[in-house]
């Protein structure tokens, strides 16, 4: 079996173990006694209706519609999928939630709509106001998209969001700015070339004008070619960035750039064109799973270059999980109602000032892999702890500060404190461990061998690779169980075997490590 079909029956075991999927409805109140059934429902929960009559705003102090969000897509622009619709969507979108939950704390239904036209996802969508503190919209094909958005925007008193534009948009940004300061460039003068003038392509040109980027300075391609002033066939989003100029292909526009932003599909960036960029030139490759171009193809013929992509097996991954969280978090704790350009741009300059601080703040947060800003290291990780107390802070002063926050945080210090114990209960300080265990893989022995919950745990080790597993146990039991419980773990390949009968290291092992 090749690695990807491995990867392919332990995703879908994960998705299948009972209970089916990712996400669940929890309840946060205890129901155990008479009592309790009168106070949570009929007649207790009149009260609470009363008082959400009489003051709307009260139904965040009563409700859970403070942090909770609505997931929401109908299917038709999925990941690296594509228009799959809306039911074959719905793992994405519950694996959205999860993401909400572990991250931040929000707690998340996802909403999967079998509707194409925009102005009637419009209506749907808009009618669920009354449940949701905020909107992720999500996997929503182009130029749909920027209609449903903007709609939603002038409709809603809510914090509506499309993640694959803003998400995109906010950490593009933010590598950008860190990406010049590296090069030493400034941001007015630079030349970028884009391939990609899709609903990320566009958010992302929007959003680095927004940070200084002249407009002027900027030239996109999409399938059907350069965007220029003499082409028809684009919509007013397009059109926008259509240039006075006679280049007609990529190769055209990437020649002499600062900067290439790839929003579109594997392999269009060739090497030859990356040779004709201006010195140390920054190339962002971030289509997904096969950016524009390889970091090794792109430094080989460019030494001098500064390279991301969306994947986690190379350095500088754009990855909107760095974000999406965090600006919700930070508009949702002080009722928003809006996720503004304020607060987009606070959240790009606070993950740009993250990943410049100094190396002796990242110990705690990367372990003895400490990472020094430069051109291997310019946006923070996914895992990084401590995203969570620097962005949702500087999101919520941005709302504050704009006049748009219906509950303004008073303390903001403890503010602060609150979303660092956070971090500490849902063990994200452990992730640091977790690579350090990769990096120096110790032989463990496990003297329970037989046990199912220990079995289920090796699995989970051999497959985070965080140690060589050691089971002490009698091997006809140990393997029937593990074919009983569906594991792939496999005997003398992905762990050792000690027989508690034959082997004479058997008495070391538990005396010593037990």
């Amino acid at each position: 079996m090749s690695s990807q079909d491995d990867l392919k029956q332990a995703a879908l075991d994960y998705h299948r173990l009972s209970p089916p999927g990712k996400i669940r409805v929890t309840a946060t109140k205890p129901m155990v006694t008479q009592r309790d059934l009168a106070l949570a429902y009929s007649p207790g929960v009149a009260y609470a209706c009363e008082a959400i009559v009489a003051d709307p705003s009260a139904a965040s102090e009563l409700t859970a519609r403070g942090n909770l969000v609505a997931v929401i897509s109908n299917g038709t622009a999925v990941l690296g999928l594509g228009d799959i619709g809306p039911l074959a969507g719905k793992p994405v979108m519950e694996g959205k939630g999860v993401l909400f939950q572990k991250f931040a704390g929000i707690d998340v239904f996802d909403i999967e709509i079998d509707e194409r036209d925009p102005d009637k996802l419009v209506d749907i969508i808009a009618s669920l106001e009354p449940t949701f503190g905020g909107i992720n919209l999500e996997d929503i094909k182009a130029p749909e998209c920027f209609i449903v958005e903007r709609k939603l925007r002038e409709r809603m008193n809510i914090p509506v969001f499309h993640d694959d534009q803003h998400g995109t948009a906010i950490i593009v940004g933010a590598a950008v700015l860190n990406a010049l300061e590296v090069t030493g460039k400034k941001i007015e003068d630079v030349k970028l070339a884009t391939s990609g003038a899709g609903a990320a392509g566009i958010a992302c040109l929007d959003m680095l004008v927004a940070l200084g980027m002249n407009p002027l300075n900027i030239m996109a391609v999409d399938r059907d070619g350069v965007l220029h002033a003499g082409r028809g066939n684009m919509d007013p989003d397009k059109q926008r960035y259509a240039r006075e100029t006679d280049k007609r292909t990529l190769a055209d526009i990437v020649a002499g750039a600062d900067i290439f932003l790839g929003l579109s599909a594997g392999g269009v960036l060739k090497p030859e064109m990356v040779a004709t960029m201006a010195e140390r030139p920054v190339i962002l490759a971030l289509a997904n799973p096969y950016p524009e171009i390889l970091p090794e193809h792109a430094r080989a013929v460019r030494p001098d270059c500064i390279i991301a992509t969306g994947r986690s097996d190379y350095p500088n991954q754009v990855n909107n999980a760095l974000c999406f969280p965090y600006i919700f978090r930070g508009a949702l704790d002080v009722g928003a109602q809006e996720i503004n350009e304020a607060m987009k741009l606070a959240c790009v300059r606070a993950i740009a000032k993250l990943a410049r601080m100094e190396a002796t703040d990242l110990g705690g947060a990367y372990g003895t892999d400490v990472p020094k800003f430069g051109p291997e290291y310019l946006i923070p990780r996914p895992f990084d702890p401590r995203l969570l107390v620097e962005l949702a802070p500087a999101v919520a002063r941005a709302a504050m500060d704009s006049g748009i926050a219906t509950r303004p945080i008073t303390d903001m210090r403890a503010y602060e404190e609150k979303l660092g114990q956070f971090i500490f209960r849902t063990g994200l300080l452990m992730k640091p461990v977790y690579d350090r265990a990769r990096n120096d893989r110790k032989r463990v022995v496990y003297a329970e061998g037989e046990e199912e919950t220990v079995l289920r745990a090796v699995q989970t080790v051999i497959d985070e690779q965080l140690a060589f597993p050691i089971l002490i146990g009698r091997p006809d039991v140990i393997e029937k169980r593990i074919e009983r419980l569906g594991l792939r773990m496999r005997a003398g390949v992905d762990f050792e075997l000690t027989n508690i009968n034959s082997d004479p290291r058997f008495d070391e092992y538990w005396q010593t490590y037990h």
